[in-house]
């Protein structure tokens, strides 16, 4: 492991665990308050709501919203920092084996198990976190990961919907939540986790077309072929909860006939044409 060298401003290297991937706040040791100037720049906010509070933080180019509070509890005065759910997806995705393993000691938690995950699976890896107090900006820097076992296969699982309703059952966040999934390429289909009871949408990128369709299983649909939009080269997908398994079709629909009234179509619904692409639903409500 090779030391930095582009280092700007001081350094907290931050070893990745459970709380820092999972919850939505993460406390500032107070050794750093000195060093940051984090009492002189925060030291009368004590919320999220004021505006004070807000900071940038920069994590592989890309910047996101963090707040930065103190609260008063009976062991003493506590420096947070919290940040976006987006940038914490970010981190689950980068640091994969400490998520994989933090999930696993959830699991292991809820079935009774006391032993320290950290223990019983050792390996540590390291986020460096610099500030710049002047600027109230955060960088975010990966310095360590361990690399998985099987990386294509965590790669696929980490962003799966199985792997999403497992976080979400285990942080208590319910049932009924919808699972949304980025844009991928037609030949990364059959390597869906999870993908079931889902809304789908299909991309014709050369002939600029798009279809929208819903689905009990989406590999084996897809594998029968859509006539309509026979080239598509690009998918995304929702996946919904069971609650909502016996109005997939009506929520199919809804999601067609609102794209109908933005896009060019086959039954002459009125659009605002806003995209060069033209839905190719046959059947659209009117």
């Amino acid at each position: 492991m090779n030391e930095r060298s582009d280092i700007e401003f001081p350094i907290w290297r931050k070893k990745v665990d459970q709380s820092f991937l999972f919850e939505n706040v993460t406390p500032i040791p107070k050794w750093l308050w000195p060093v940051w100037d984090i009492e002189n720049t925060f030291s009368d906010v004590h919320s999220k709501s004021n505006p004070r509070s807000v900071v940038s933080i920069t994590f592989k180019g890309i910047k996101y919203k963090g707040h930065i509070f103190f609260s008063e509890r009976t062991s003493g005065r506590m420096c947070r920092f919290a940040f976006e759910q987006t940038l914490h997806a970010q981190l689950k995705d980068t640091f994969l084996m400490s998520y994989m393993r933090a999930l696993e000691g959830q699991i292991r938690k809820q079935d009774g198990e006391k032993a320290d995950i950290e223990l019983t699976i050792p390996f540590w890896e390291f986020i460096d976190i610099e500030f710049n107090s002047e600027k109230k900006e955060f960088t975010f820097t990966c310095h360590y990961k361990q690399l998985p076992t099987f990386p294509k296969l965590f790669e696929k699982l980490v962003s799966s919907p199985a792997i999403k309703k497992v976080d979400d059952l285990l942080a208590c966040k319910g049932t009924d939540r919808i699972h949304k999934q980025d844009w991928k390429p037609r030949a990364e289909y059959k390597n869906e986790v999870g993908a079931e009871n889902v809304i789908y949408t299909l991309l014709d990128t050369q002939k600029k077309l798009i279809y929208v369709g819903e689905a009990k299983n989406l590999i084996n649909r897809f594998d029968n072929g859509h006539p309509d939009i026979s080239q598509w080269d690009f998918y995304r997908y929702n996946v919904l909860p069971a609650s909502l398994e016996a109005h997939r079709l009506t929520l199919e629909r809804m999601a067609i006939r609102d794209m109908a009234a933005l896009l060019k179509n086959k039954v002459d619904i009125t659009s605002f044409g806003i995209s060069e692409y033209k839905l190719v639903n046959r059947k659209i409500d009117k």
